[in-house]
């Protein structure tokens, strides 16, 4: 710890639940000031007069942000900052950090393990195992799937997608394309200007995209329909991207084939068809939840604030604040 660190009288509110190793950084660096939820409701008057800085996971709209007059950073843990209202917080002058690259390489990890988990039913075998089914019953059935031979396509290649194409490449497929808003510069993977452009050229599908207006249901029903029979879809960035009728309608229709999911739109709740769909595999969101990058996590979250509050700028300020500058 510096020894800025050790003496910044600056009033830090963290609310609801928080990392326990950052909220150690902030009581030990600022005045941290605790709230049950990001509600406006719960601002005291002595809130509005000393608070200057939000450390959180997210769920900042506009309402808690004009609630608190003199805040000037909100630190949001995690890549995806989509529950925070970016936009008006530049507009108030409000700095708005999120925690890039700390993570990258674990989600990706995450999510070429739940591609294979999902390809060859990996958690079921272990479960055919656990059961005694192995003794009574015999060997595990062939998984009909494979990753043989298989065309993937991203859906945002970002950092993370970045990331998943290095390990895809290992895997020796036939191919790997990707669609974004706009083209990568340098970027040797075909590149989609439409999703549906890209399902239809794959049999394979990734969604690493953010949550937002913008992407709000994307991965629809045309979608899943042009990714075809033989189609697997994969989703490790935000469940809001997702028509979630529509894929447990593909699945239980054999649209496409099969699909992992790490995200759900309304978490921790999973839509029941998804629960009991034969060919999925489910995880409670655990793309980047191992205790050496949630730590990293932390700490980019706490040097945001500590840099902004001892140097006037931010570490990783998210694109809509980038221009936003520290009060003087």
């Amino acid at each position: 710890m510096t020894k800025a660190e050790q003496s910044l009288p600056v009033a830090i509110l963290v609310p609801g639940q928080f990392n326990d190793h950052a909220i150690g950084r902030i009581d030990r660096t600022f005045q941290p000031v605790r709230v049950e939820r990001a509600d406006p409701s719960l601002v005291t008057d002595d809130m509005r007069r000393t608070v200057r800085g939000i450390a959180s996971f997210g769920g900042i709209n506009a309402a808690f942000i004009d609630a608190l007059p003199n805040l000037e950073i909100i630190a949001n843990f995690g890549v995806g900052y989509d529950s925070v209202d970016a936009r008006h917080a530049a507009q108030s002058g409000i700095m708005v950090t999120n925690t890039p690259d700390v993570l990258t390489e674990e989600v990706a990890d995450t999510a070429i393990g739940l591609l294979i988990n999902t390809i060859r039913e990996l958690p079921r075998a272990e479960t055919w195992l656990r059961d005694g089914n192995w003794v009574r019953k015999g060997n595990y059935p062939l998984s009909r799937l494979t990753l043989r031979g298989r065309a993937v396509g991203i859906f945002g290649m970002g950092r993370i997608g970045l990331a998943i194409a290095r390990r895809l490449e290992a895997f020796g497929l036939s191919s790997i394309a990707y669609h974004n808003r706009r083209r990568v510069e340098g970027l040797s993977y075909d590149y989609h200007p439409t999703l549906k452009g890209l399902a239809s050229a794959v049999d394979t599908l990734i969604s690493v995209a953010p949550g937002g207006a913008s992407t709000e249901k994307a991965v629809n029903a045309e979608i899943l329909a042009a990714l075809g029979p033989n189609g697997v879809f994969v989703n490790i960035g935000r469940g809001s991207t997702v028509d979630e009728a529509a894929l447990a309608a593909a699945l239980a229709n054999k649209t496409i084939a099969a699909a992992g999911l790490d995200v759900f739109a309304d978490e921790p709740n999973v839509p029941q068809p998804l629960l009991d769909a034969p060919n999925t595999s489910l995880l409670p969101h655990v793309g980047s939840a191992s205790e050496h990058t949630r730590r990293g996590m932390a700490d980019l979250c706490v040097d945001n604030l500590v840099s902004w509050f001892s140097e006037g700028r931010a570490l990783t300020p998210v694109p809509e604040t980038e221009k936003v500058r520290a009060r003087r």
